[in-house]
């Protein structure tokens, strides 16, 4: 009988997501739908004191505008439900009866201050801190009031001495690393090591996918597993995204932003999966470019790499770049909406349509519309530091540049303006006056539009049209005498 896949992503709402948290939903997202299987959201909010308002929201919010699909969730119910986890208490104290009769959980005798105490003693000892050493004590019978241990069997005969992982490989355990931690905290909420066992169990989760950080407990997690006579789900271990320089994991600390101040920037979902998916993986060929439905096809978690792969924001805005080029027009103008200047409201959305295949060769994201962009809809003043601040405008007499440009529109003028006739006559320009394009291509381009830069300079000015750009031109030359 084949395994039906079913895959998690389980953040604590502790506030926003950013691209460490979403590549792992996303691995895990991707390994559901190549199988058919189910891609399940869980809440994980036994840590109350680190809660932040409005997390479980935000992250509901970030997994649907990536398109990033859930089957089960603590909004759209499932028949493992709940799947807040603090809703889900009377389970875990279920399952934590069951280790105490098995005599494999036990009441902590000691005080915080007592455990403290004997983490000093180990730490002047030069020796790691293991709980379980430091047992002198009965325990009580547990009532609630004290946190509930878990008893573990640390010799290394009674367990595999290596534990396969789906991504790091095989991996050793050694008997220094199992101890017995909490299972329940004196306030009632499980801690993270023995709730989302027990949630993974019950909610028939087949892949564990999750970041480098818990690597170090993951034998204790195993020795938990057999405890509880539970079928050990595939782990695979997501190795770190770093930083840049690749020193350190990228963090919230280091800049790490939101994943919705992306979207609210306006990167394309398509990209943004792109980018994070190839944060560490690869089809085992040179490729860089992967629609989301070939990342379904061709994802492997074999196939993701074991050392951090660096964040490159570079390396986003290319390929946030490329994704729009390769995107139909009329479908960009939706994306877009929100995301033009003030001044383009009331225009005609063909002339929109225009000015979109126009600037999509030079757009990286979204927000980058209105200063690309809003010569297209207004007059902008005339600013002649753009003349005195170009390299190679800057070399001239202002009087040079006032003929060439009285030149210039003299020419112009003749143009029906469309976009070949308007290139004839600007390499006509060129042989008459003995210049460079980058000397008279940039004259005409500041004067047309106010700006630096723009896209094809024949192609800017068929969509401004002639009586426009014969405006400004004139503008242009009124303030240069």
């Amino acid at each position: 009988m084949t395994q039906t896949i079913r895959t998690r992503f389980c953040p604590s709402p502790t506030g926003y997501l950013h691209v460490g948290g979403i590549r792992t939903a996303l691995f895990a997202w991707l390994l559901a739908r190549q199988n058919n299987g189910q891609f399940i959201l869980r809440i994980e909010d036994t840590d109350q004191k680190r809660e932040v308002a409005g997390s479980t929201d935000h992250i509901i919010k970030s997994l649907h505008a990536l398109g990033l699909d859930y089957d089960e969730g603590p909004d759209i119910g499932g028949k493992y439900g709940p799947y807040t986890q603090s809703e889900r208490l009377d389970i875990y104290k279920k399952w934590a009866q069951k280790l105490i009769d098995k005599g494999r959980a036990y009441a902590d005798p000691y005080t915080p201050e007592e455990v403290r105490a004997f983490r000093e003693e180990d730490q002047k000892a030069k020796r790691p801190f293991l709980y379980r050493n430091h047992i002198h004590k009965e325990p009580p019978l547990w009532d609630g009031s004290q946190p509930l241990r878990f008893k573990s069997y640390p010799k290394i005969y009674e367990m595999d001495e290596t534990f396969e992982d789906a991504v790091m490989g095989k991996l050793s355990i050694g008997t220094e690393t199992i101890d017995d931690f909490i299972l329940i905290k004196s306030d009632g909420y499980p801690t993270y090591n023995f709730a989302h066992i027990i949630d993974d169990a019950e909610m028939e989760i087949s892949h564990v996918i999750r970041g480098q950080e818990f690597l170090a407990s993951i034998p204790n997690y195993l020795n938990l597993y057999d405890a509880l006579d539970i079928k050990r789900p595939v782990i695979a271990t997501m190795p770190h995204i770093l930083g840049l320089g690749g020193n350190k994991k990228l963090s919230k600390r280091d800049g790490a932003k939101d994943v919705l101040d992306y979207v609210r920037e306006g990167y394309l979902p398509e990209a943004l999966i792109n980018f994070m998916a190839t944060l560490g993986w690869n089809d085992g060929t040179e490729k860089e470019i992967f629609s989301v439905s070939e990342l379904i096809k061709d994802f492997s978690l074999n196939r993701i790499q074991k050392s951090g792969a660096q964040f490159d924001e570079q390396r986003l805005l290319w390929m946030s770049g490329y994704h729009i080029r390769e995107t139909p027009v009329d479908k960009l103008m939706k994306c877009t909406e929100g995301f033009w200047p003030d001044e383009a409201q009331d225009t005609d959305p063909k002339y929109k349509i225009q000015v979109l295949e126009l600037v999509k060769e030079r757009l990286k994201f979204f927000a980058e519309l209105p200063e690309l962009t809003m010569f297209f809809f207004t007059d902008l003043p005339v600013d002649l530091s753009l003349i005195q601040n170009n390299k190679q405008l800057k070399k001239y007499d202002i009087h040079h540049l006032h003929m060439l440009l009285k030149q210039s529109k003299e020419s112009l003028e003749q143009s029906d303006f469309t976009v070949a006739d308007l290139t004839l006559r600007l390499n006509q320009l060129l042989e008459q006056t003995g210049e460079k394009p980058g000397v008279l291509f940039s004259l005409i381009r500041i004067a047309t539009t106010q700006s630096p830069s723009s896209p094809g300079l024949a192609d800017t000015m068929a969509v401004l049209g002639k009586d426009r750009c014969m405006e400004r031109i004139a503008n242009q030359l009124e303030s240069m005498k």
